[in-house]
Parts: structure tokens; sequence; C-alpha cells
């Protein structure tokens, strides 16, 4: 039989003879391409977070050691107090309504024809950086109803349910028959009677911020059994020109002025006047003095402060949320495109009305992508800064401050090092807990 060299011409190998591991060349290998990125690591993350938990327990100049003063610090700074607080809120609120809206905008677009669109408007923001985010909401938020698009709504939606006076400055003049009858109401300084005629004349209101539908004021006609007069605005341009007290050719009439009759501090009567200011009351108003309401001389609805102390967290919130809404949506609209669709028609078939079948079969088979997102979000709001402090103003910062900006002002604008350093580390602490639980549910999900 012809050996195997023969047959072949392949030559078995020596039997004892070591081979080179070639394992262990690819680990040489490998670990000389992973050196240059471990070494940076260790510049980069590394020796940061290790010098960060080394200089937290030391004072301020770094010499003297502190123990866990810095520490006690976090719990007993107004400030810091503060922004732990913010931070919790944050945490409870933005990732949820975020996670919420990006659900909502993902089941919904995927019944409409436009849903792409809608998808690229909705996730467009994410392209904006936070400082360009910061001062587009901070032009939003402004209290003028002029410049800022919140407050221009705001005051749009109320005053189409109460409508603002037209006459926030007007006041009596010199020599008026009006005095100040307090909270800012005006009344005749003697009774009225019936077949007489009243002026009330005003001034404090240029000409042309008068209604548009206010006339040139005309004198009042006396008429039995009532009392018959005219508001108007006592001002004629010019030096010199027009009488006091006394209506001329070119006065407007104070259209829309509430007066009411009052007698014994009761209100007996009340009218509106005309657009040329002219109104009549009946004849209980005889004997009464005439009182111009405050509610005619209210200032205009300026809307909510939104960066004031009481509401700049939530308004902040909100410009994270328009950012970020558009993330969860792409996420969990790439979870749903994965579902499977026979579950969704089985559940139809057996009865199921639309509202049931997404909250017993489309976010239950949704929830690992919902926690994906919700746990990025928290990681994410626990280090925000550029939104906090952009948006809110010096006057309300110390109102809206969180743990990432109290570390920016303790190590910089204040000096502390030390306490600036605790704060970092307790982030720190603060973001491992929900890693971890990220990396669990990961590596539960490869194990299925």
């Amino acid at each position: 039989m012809p050996s195997a060299t023969a047959a072949g011409g392949v030559k078995p190998p020596a039997v004892g003879k070591s081979r080179k591991s070639v394992t262990g060349t690819r680990r040489t290998v490998a670990a000389l391409f992973l050196l240059p990125a471990l070494v940076l690591l260790g510049a980069l993350v590394v020796y940061p977070i290790g010098y960060s938990v080394v200089r937290s327990f030391y004072d301020q100049s770094g010499d003297g050691f502190a123990g866990i003063d810095n520490y006690k610090a976090l719990f007993t700074d107004e400030g810091i107090r503060t922004a732990l607080k913010n931070n919790i809120i944050w945490v409870v609120f933005a990732p949820t309504v975020a996670t919420a809206l990006g659900l909502i905008f993902a089941v919904l677009t995927e019944r409409v024809r436009w849903g792409t669109a809608f998808k690229l408007v909705v996730f467009m923001p994410m392209a904006i950086s936070m400082l360009a985010a910061g001062i587009i909401f901070r032009l939003v938020y402004d209290q003028d109803p002029d410049k800022g698009v919140a407050n221009a709504v705001w005051v749009g939606v109320h005053d189409t349910f109460a409508q603002s006076s037209a006459f926030p400055k007007a006041h009596p003049g010199r020599q008026s028959p009006l005095e100040p009858a307090g909270g800012g109401a005006f009344i005749t300084k003697s009774p009225v009677r019936t077949g007489e005629t009243v002026s009330l004349p005003l001034v404090g209101v240029a000409p042309d911020l008068m209604p548009d539908g206010a006339k040139p004021a005309v004198a009042p006609k006396p008429e039995p059994d009532k009392v018959t007069g005219t508001t108007w605005q006592d001002f004629t341009r010019g030096e010199g020109v027009g009488t006091l007290n006394r209506i001329d050719s070119s006065e407007l009439g104070y259209a829309g002025m509430r007066i009411e009759a009052v007698k014994d501090g009761r209100v007996v009567a009340s009218a509106t006047a005309a657009d040329d200011g002219t109104f009549t009351l009946p004849a209980s108003a005889d004997g009464a003095q005439l009182r111009l309401p405050n509610s005619n001389f209210k200032e205009p609805y300026n809307g909510l402060d939104w960066l004031g102390p009481s509401l700049v967290t939530p308004s902040i919130i909100g410009a994270y949320i328009w950012m970020w809404a558009g993330f969860a949506m792409v996420l969990i609209a790439a979870g749903l495109a994965s579902v499977p669709r026979e579950l969704l028609e089985a559940a139809r078939v057996d009865g199921a009305s639309e509202w049931q079948v997404f909250r017993r079969v489309t976010v239950p088979l949704l929830a690992p992508v919902l926690a994906v997102v919700a746990v990025t979000l928290m990681i994410n709001v626990l280090k925000v800064f550029d939104l906090v402090f952009i948006i809110a103003p010096g006057s309300s910062q110390d109102d809206a401050n969180v743990l990432a900006l109290e570390l920016y002002r303790k190590g910089f604008s204040e000096d502390q090092p030390g306490i600036a350093s605790a704060i970092s580390v307790f982030l720190l602490l603060l973001v491992i807990p929900v890693m971890w639980f990220n990396v669990r549910r990961l590596r539960r999900e490869v194990r299925r």
C-alpha cells in the first residue's frame, strides 16, 4: 500500500513536535492595538475620577485634609439642597414625559400617511445644540408678549375669555368732578339728580391708543327721570387748544366704559358708555354718586412669568422635552416595527378595543425599549447643565439650580474645588445604579 506522502504529497506532522500558538500571537497583537485606547481611557477617565475622589477629602487650598466635611456640605448648603431637589424633579418628570410623548408619537404616526414627515419634524430638535436650544427658549419664554411666543399664545387665549381694558392709564385731570375712590376706581364728588347731565372727563390715554370703535364725543342731552352723561378723553393736541372739562370737536368718547350708580356703598344701577361716550342711567340713580370701577383701568394682561422663581424649572424641563421627545420616538418606533403584527390582529379578532390592544399588548411588548429610553434619559438629566445655565436668568438661576450647575459654580465662580469634587463624586454615585440596572437588563436580553 503506498504511503500518504507518495499518494497525496502531504507529509504528516511529526509526533511530539510543538506548534506555535496562533492564539497567543493574536492576544499580543490585540493588546498592542488596545494599548493606546487604554492609555487614553486611563488619562481621560480613570485618572480624573480618582483625582476627584481624593480631592473631595481636602479643603479649599488642597493642603489640609477635610475628611467628610465636603460631603456634609452637600446636605447642609442651601444652594446644593435646592439643586438636589430640582434634580429629583428632573429625574421624575423629564424622562417620564419625554418617553410617554415618544410612545404616543410612535404609535400614532404608524397610522398616518405623512408619519415619516412628522417623525422628521419631531426629531429635528435633536440636531440643535443645547446652547442653541437654550437661546431659542430664552426668547420663547420672554415676558413681553410681543417677543415671547409662549406669552403671546397665553395672552391671546386669556384675552379671548377676559378682555383687558383699553384705558389702563386713564385718570381724572385738573378740576375734574371725579376723585379717587380707592382700589383704582374713581367716583363723582357729589351726587347726581335725574333730569341732569353729567360730565366725566378723563385724561391719560393717547389719541392713537384709543379703541378703534371710539367716535367723537357728544354732549349729553337731559332726559326726564333719567341721568345722562358723557365720559370722554378731555385732551386736544396742540398747546392752548381745547377747553378744560368741555367736549371739543376732536375729542373721543370712552367707548365701553362702565359706569355704576352707588348709594350707601351699594350699586343701584349701571350702564356702559356708547362709542361716543354717552350713557344713560335709570331713575334709581337719583341721589347716587357715579363710580368708574377699577375694571375700566385694569392693566393689560402680560401673561405668565415663565422664568420666574415658581415656573423656571418646569419651563426648562419643557425645553428639554422638546429636544428629546424625538429621540424617544425614534427608538420606540424602531421597537414597534419589530412587534409581531399577528399578536395585534389576534387581539383585535378576540374583540379587544384599540385602547386595550395598546395597553395590554403593545406596551408590554415594548417594555424593554421603553426601559432603554427611560434609563438613557435619566442618566442624561442627571448631568443637565447647558439648558439651565442659558435659559434661567440671573434673578431666578438659584431657583432653577441643578447639581451640574452647582458643580460649575462651586468650582469656578466660588473657588471651592473640594465641594465641587464632592458634588462630582456624588453625581457619579447617582449615575452608577442606573447604569448597573441598564447593563443587567441588556445582559438578560442577550441571553434570551
